[in-house]
């Protein structure tokens, strides 16, 4: 194998890639990415077991094969080379040598035949849309999903396909986030699929928006292709929990709020809490909304602003970071909040389809604001 390509444009292809190679990996291979070059075009890949990358561009190939090279030994010195072009090759000693200008160096690899085969969806039925408008609705989502549960579901973003419409769901028990969009499909699609937040994340940070993206869905795999590059994972197995019983149906009081207004003061008084006690009471009286937190380490802190309220009196707690998390994912200038009780969910919504489902903390003492 032996080619000759950009330093920059391999530099950006690597970053495609790299955050999928395992730290820590199960079998020493998967600490190594694929490099194939075949009739003028360089393939790279990269896989986990669980979540795959490949990704292509054109170079200048002047003998085809292919290699396996530790991932950040090759990353780290392709972006500390200052050199224009770069030559990379291997021969049967399975030596790969890196030359940059003046510059030589020989990295030792691993033949191709260690490498694991990445998922093949030949045959696989499939939608395409926007790329842009799929990385929105994972985006509006995966924040909500668990990152380390022991319900191994929750670490996931349910996909739900229903006719023609597509919906992704996340929670992690404490927080909900819904999403829904129309998708023109050629030939509709029924199911539900969970895919990893690593691999939802993956794609959110690397799917290039002006892309078409196609989605292919194998038995217990699913793939995403954009321009040059594919993502491809294996979906988790077992049953979503039933989170329509979470999502309120109705709500005893509605308002709207500005969110660029809730968010500047949610970010003041989540100061005065603690890793303890995350926890913001949010104080709603005639047409103002008045936050309170208070720690015995830091201190207390009360913010308000004016709301559309004209209800009772009412206090009900929720985490800050959590609320921001909701309130960053939406667009909308004001968003509709309803709630019913101080132990029942918010729900918060804006002009799209989305829900974002909020479950309230306990309050140990009403603070009798007035």
């Amino acid at each position: 194998m032996k080619f000759v390509m950009s330093r920059a444009e391999l530099v950006k292809l690597m970053g495609r890639i790299q955050s999928v190679v395992s730290a820590k990996p199960a079998i020493p291979i998967l600490s190594n990415i694929l490099v194939e070059a075949y009739a003028d075009q360089i393939i790279l890949s990269a896989t986990d077991l669980t979540v795959s990358i490949r990704t292509y561009t054109d170079a200048k190939v002047l003998e085809e094969g292919a290699i396996t090279v530790p991932a950040k030994h090759l990353f780290s010195l392709i972006r500390e080379l200052t050199a224009p072009q770069i030559e990379i090759s291997a021969g049967e000693d399975e030596i790969v040598q890196v030359i940059a200008g003046s510059s030589h160096f020989k990295i030792n690899g691993i033949g191709k035949a260690e490498f694991p085969t990445l998922p093949d969806f030949t045959g696989a039925n499939g939608f395409e849309m926007p790329g842009e408008d799929f990385k929105t609705l994972l985006a509006k989502t995966a924040f909500a999903a668990a990152k380390d549960d022991s319900r191994q579901v929750l670490n996931g973003i349910l996909m739900q396909l229903q006719g023609n419409y597509l919906g992704f769901v996340a929670t992690d028990g404490k927080r909900l986030a819904k999403v829904r969009a129309q998708v023109e499909m050629q030939t509709p699609l029924e199911g539900q699929h969970i895919i990893p937040l690593k691999a939802v994340e993956e794609v959110i940070k690397t799917l290039d928006g002006e892309q078409t993206a196609k989605i292919l869905i194998g038995e217990d795999k699913i793939a995403i292709e954009s321009g040059s590059t594919s993502f491809m994972t294996k979906l988790l197995s077992g049953d979503y929990p039933d989170i329509e019983r979470v999502i309120p149906s109705s709500c005893t009081s509605n308002l709207h709020l500005h969110r660029d207004e809730l968010i500047s003061i949610l970010r003041q008084v989540s100061l005065f809490t603690t890793d303890r006690s995350q926890s913001v009471r949010f104080c709603f009286s005639q047409g103002e909304l008045k936050l309170l937190a208070a720690s015995s380490d830091i201190g207390e802190g009360a913010v308000s602003m004016p709301v559309d309220y004209s209800g009772e009196y009412m206090e009900i707690a929720f985490n800050p970071g959590f609320f921001l998390d909701i309130l960053r994912h939406t667009k909308d200038e004001t968003v509709a909040f309803g709630m019913s009780d101080p132990y029942n969910p918010g729900l918060v919504t804006d002009k799209t389809a989305a829900q974002f489902v909020i479950m309230p903390m306990r309050i140990e003492q009403p603070a009798h604001v007035t």
